[in-house]
């Protein structure tokens, strides 16, 4: 009886949701707005609720699909973040024991770039300077990249990600030409800044424990490290870091879950601190 309950609840649910839906399309009102909140309106099961990814979903299915969001159907987990993890490790046992020449030629130098060794706005996020920062940018990608891959499915996992290191490495690549810089630009710390974003989005109930101590929703820690960085890039501090590379991995992402995803990682924060 209860199964039964819930889901004419849940048709209710949507056939109210979606007349609020054609009304707030007619007023302007944004998006997306959760299906949680139309509960209230039919009183049919209390015990009954709807996740607000749900909401997404469904408002996303009453929206007609274009090239740019039109996403990959098939979700198998296929653990392509393994093996991006695997293939980091394989490039720094490469360029740092056997081949440090490929080093150079891997990592993004601006100078070489304009040489018409282009491939470099893309493999140097496959290069690492050092096992701390290999293993830093590896460990994140372990924990975060592989519950969102399970999330969004992992071909448009890897697409996202493989974008986002690209759109990073193009955005550096012009600020250090513009800039008269020549420096040597490696790491997926770009890419990495992404899929923390998407995963705050994704999972915004989620506390992440810093150093292991301190206990900090996702979506607030994903706030502080954009602030952090944006403060670095502004008044150059931080050394060596890539601030700009960070803050272009997550500007690409916050694009990516508005245009393809079609989600205001913005709304999702308000709506769940």
């Amino acid at each position: 009886m209860k199964k039964n309950c819930c889901s004419v609840h849940f048709l209710i649910c949507n056939n109210y949701a979606k007349k609020i839906f054609v009304f707030r399309r007619y007023l302007g009102v944004s998006f997306p707005f959760s299906v949680q909140g139309t509960h209230n309106a039919c009183q049919l099961c209390k015990n009954c609720s709807i996740d607000d990814r749900d909401s997404y979903r469904y408002i996303n299915d009453m929206k007609k699909p274009t090239i740019l969001n039109r996403r990959f159907k098939e979700t198998i987990y296929r653990r392509f973040a393994i093996k991006i993890i695997i293939l980091n490790v394989f490039v720094f046992l490469v360029t740092d024991y056997l081949w440090p020449k490929g080093f150079y030629y891997l990592a993004m130098i601006p100078s070489f770039v304009r040489h018409g060794y282009l491939y470099q706005l893309f493999s140097y996020m496959f290069v690492h300077g050092s096992l701390n920062h290999l293993i830093f940018n590896m460990l994140s990608l372990l924990i975060f990249g592989t519950m969102v891959e399970k999330r969004i499915g992992s071909k448009e996992f890897l697409l996202f990600y493989l974008l986002t290191g690209l759109f990073s490495g193009i955005i550096s690549f012009i600020s250090y030409y513009l800039g008269g810089m020549n420096v040597v630009l490696v790491g997926a710390s770009g890419a990495i800044y992404g899929v923390l974003l998407l995963f705050a989005v994704f999972f915004p109930y989620s506390v992440i424990f810093v150093f292991g101590i301190i206990p900090v929703r996702a979506p607030i820690l994903i706030i502080i490290y954009a602030l952090i960085e944006l403060y670095s890039q502004v008044f150059g501090r931080g050394g060596n870091v890539a601030h700009l590379t960070h803050l272009s991995g997550l500007a690409f992402a916050y694009l990516y879950c508005r245009i393809r995803m079609r989600i205001n990682p913005f709304e999702v924060f308000r709506r769940t601190l």
